[in-house]
């Protein structure tokens, strides 16, 4: 079962915690940024969402970290290590909801950015 492009709305995909493989998840939203497909998939506390611009990322809701995967359809590094029983992600930011806006503030620069057109109330409930 995958995601599907719907003209108003985004695919979703449920994963059970015995079958994820995050790197599988990480490889799997950059192709669906890569074909510009809007898709929503959720894996035990994590969030993966692409858009039809490309642009694909990875949430953790409960603490508000985030990194993007993929921009404009091009894979984006991430740094992460998995195991049988556990993951590490090397968190590049932090984002904010603000009504249709996602905010993203970088690590590194502390850049801030803002983005419309995200799915922000879908993110906004898993948090």
């Amino acid at each position: 079962m995958g995601c599907r492009k719907i003209r108003h709305g985004s695919g979703q995909r449920a994963i059970s915690g015995k079958d994820f493989r995050l790197a599988d998840e990480i490889r799997y939203i950059q192709r669906r940024a890569a074909a510009y497909d809007e898709c929503f998939v959720t894996v035990g506390p994590l969030a993966l969402f692409s858009t039809d611009t490309g642009d694909a990322w990875l949430l953790d809701p409960a603490d508000h970290l985030a990194a993007r995967v993929a921009r404009a359809g091009d894979p984006e590094p991430i740094h992460f290590e998995e195991t049988e029983a556990n993951f590490a992600i090397g968190w590049k930011g932090n984002y904010n909801i603000d009504g249709a806006a996602f905010v993203y503030i970088d690590r590194d620069s502390a850049h801030v950015v803002t983005i419309l057109g995200y799915p922000t109330a879908r993110i906004a409930e898993l948090g």
